[in-house]
């Protein structure tokens, strides 16, 4: 070989390799997967997903992936253990397909109210879910307004926890006069993101006090409302709506006790069984939500405002990508 050439060839090995992202999305939700890639000005990774007949999953990306910062996109809709499978099976084949790094990327933390034992016997399925996701190779987790704080420390690796008060404070504000709100927790429970909400809007805060059956699931009674909440616009804020049980619950009483009207505002539009009859049948005069789960087909709801999560996702993965801060989108 001659030595002109020789050398070239040592230049070109010994330059460093610079690393290229990759989005792949899986099939829950593909429209939000699109979404994010657009915003990134990238296509996702052509993929060939299919469920075989005895309902097994096979994934195979079609094009090379080695050495690339993967993005493993999926949402968690019901059946929530079939699209968890498939982001499993997802990240497995971006591991034995050489990636460099690998993100979880589901904005709907799967198994997200299973955080703690409440009674003995029973299982933390949200750490179980975390042990999986690193089992199969996941490096880094990001997700949006978990359940729970803690679920963070599950997972033993990076894990960036978005949040989705920006996107609705921001359409918040600009619709409604603050002056005259009062943001409603509509539990105990979620008097920690009442407070965040409230010192964001600069509004005072109430609760309502509420008491379950620990033998029925879903079902909740509504007890009194603490704070000033008469002739004021109401805000309740929660991270998901599942059943709309307890939310169209603290709605009617919020109305009861004289409130001027009655605002909903969630991440996570679950929006399970009796939902959007509850919801269409409530005292709510606008439920606002985030595009973190696709809405049920053939499911409408009155009043119902969706905000588009996409930009957010995308600004942190572009700042993972770049080895910048996340933390810094929120300030």
């Amino acid at each position: 070989m001659p030595l002109s050439t020789e050398r070239k060839f040592v230049r070109d090995i010994t330059r460093p390799l610079e690393r290229h992202l990759v989005l792949a999305s899986g099939r829950a939700y593909p429209e939000l997967g699109h979404e994010i890639a657009d915003i990134l000005n990238v296509d996702l990774v052509p993929t060939r997903a299919l469920t075989y007949a005895n309902s097994e999953i096979y994934v195979r990306f079609e094009e090379s992936v080695r050495g690339a910062d993967a993005f493993i996109i999926q949402s968690h809709p019901a059946p929530v253990n079939e699209w968890l499978m498939e982001q499993l099976i997802m990240i497995d084949a971006m591991k034995r397909a050489s990636a460099s790094r690998i993100t979880v990327v589901s904005p709907f933390y799967p198994y997200g109210r299973q955080d703690k034992k409440h009674a003995g016997r029973e299982p933390i399925s949200a750490r179980l879910v975390s042990d999986l996701y690193r089992a199969a190779g996941a490096d880094r987790l990001m997700t949006v307004d978990l359940h729970a704080d803690q679920i963070q420390g599950f997972f033993n690796g990076p894990v960036d926890h978005l949040m989705a008060l920006p996107v609705l404070a921001d359409y918040v504000k600009a619709k409604y006069s603050t002056e005259q709100m009062t943001v409603v927790s509509p539990d105990a429970g979620r008097v920690r993101l009442t407070d965040k909400w409230s010192d964001t809007l600069g509004a005072p805060l109430a609760i309502i006090h509420k008491r379950r059956d620990p033998n029925k699931a879903n079902e909740v009674a509504v007890g009194e409302v603490v704070g000033d909440v008469e002739g004021r616009v109401c805000l309740l804020v929660d991270d998901m709506i599942d059943t709309a049980g307890t939310i169209c619950k603290a709605a009617q009483a919020l109305k009861d006790n004289g409130a001027k009207a009655v605002i909903g505002a969630a991440t996570h539009a679950v929006f399970s069984g009796p939902a959007p009859k509850r919801l269409n049948e409530s005292a709510f005069d606008e439920i606002i939500v985030t595009n973190t789960l696709p809405l049920r087909e053939n499911v409408e709801i009155r009043n119902l405002t969706v905000l588009s999560i996409a930009p957010l996702i995308a600004s942190a993965i572009k700042a993972v990508f770049e080895d910048g801060s996340v933390a810094s989108l929120f300030k």
